[in-house]
């Protein structure tokens, strides 16, 4: 699967309040963004529009089963997003002027022929404004740079990509040898992890319940948006995962709320994070955990959550 990781670079030139979860709010205002920069007839629903198969709009948001093939896993409940948006900066809330801010964009599959759009509607987005209004303003910025792989490829002074097609190849790598001694993994979620078993969110996370939503992570990304579903023992992986042990566990809930443009809502949005490690054999689970620790894993992974780093390993 092509894999673009982009970081941004952004300076705010009006005061700005952001959220602690800064993807949503990033996330929400870039779709009308991307919308207004991209569509030509825009009095048009994209379900009847006759540009729809080559617009990048409905690509980035409306992805859907028939798009892909004719019989839908009915393991996934939709087809994700091509993308991802991370902020490292879970804590700051006020950003005053001259502040920066630094986000990393993730694109998956063709979205990477798209950069230039995602490019040019998050400078966009710097006119328009993000965040929390205060007295009518809300805040605006400039896009400073784009960066990928230690290479600056866009500037604001230049306003154009350098390289539009940097991505590169993410596939699940097989296990080395040392890999198969290993016996303990730490993982810490940076940014709630929202995942469902048996149609409730866990509250506690058995290493099954994180390898069963990695496997459909896999699965959808690379089935939509790669080369097609791997080939992987999925049911012995799982019956095996039961066998790994919760050695500890530090993970909290954390309640936040998110207000819904489209469905004109506020909405609760907590999960789980913090630190958790495993115990067992784990070796064979590694190249999903790295692969996943890429792409993010369980719900709203657009939005950034479901974020994680290994934090251990022996």
């Amino acid at each position: 699967m092509l894999y673009g990781k982009y970081d941004l670079s952004v300076t705010f030139l009006t005061d700005a309040f952001l959220p602690p979860y800064k993807g949503s709010t990033f996330r929400g205002i870039f779709g009308h963004a991307l919308k207004r920069v991209t569509c030509a007839l825009k009095h048009q629903d994209c379900n009847d529009c006759i540009l729809r198969v080559k617009c990048v709009y409905p690509f980035v948001f409306g992805t859907s089963f028939s798009e892909k093939d004719d019989s839908p896993d009915k393991r996934i409940a939709a087809p994700p997003h091509p993308y991802v948006i991370d902020v490292d900066d879970c804590t700051n809330t006020l950003f005053k002027k001259g502040g920066r801010l630094v986000f990393t964009l993730k694109l998956f599959g063709r979205a990477s022929e798209f950069l230039p759009y995602f490019v040019y509607a998050f400078d966009h987005i710097g006119s328009l404004g993000i965040g929390r209004s205060k007295n009518g303003q809300k805040g605006t910025f400039t896009l400073d740079s784009v960066m990928c792989n230690g290479r600056c490829i866009y500037t604001a002074q230049e306003k154009k990509l350098l390289d539009t097609r940097p991505a590169i190849d993410l596939s699940l790598q097989p296990a080395s040898t040392d890999d198969e001694a290993l016996r303990l993994i730490g993982i810490t979620f940076k940014t709630p992890l929202r995942i469902k078993y048996r149609n409730s969110l866990v509250r506690d996370l058995p290493f099954h319940v994180l390898i069963r939503a990695m496997l459909r992570r896999v699965s959808s990304l690379s089935k939509y948006h790669g080369s097609g579903e791997p080939a992987l023992d999925y049911r012995g992986l799982i019956e095996r995962a039961e066998n790994v042990d919760m050695k500890k566990s530090g993970l909290r809930w954390s309640d936040w709320r998110r207000y819904s443009n489209r469905q004109e809502t506020e909405m609760l949005m907590g999960g789980l994070v913090g630190d958790i490690l495993y115990e067992g054999k784990i070796g064979e689970y590694l190249p999903l955990i790295r692969f996943c620790q890429e792409v993010n894993v369980g719900k709203q992974t657009s939005f950034g959550l479901g974020r994680f780093e290994i934090s251990e390993l022996s």
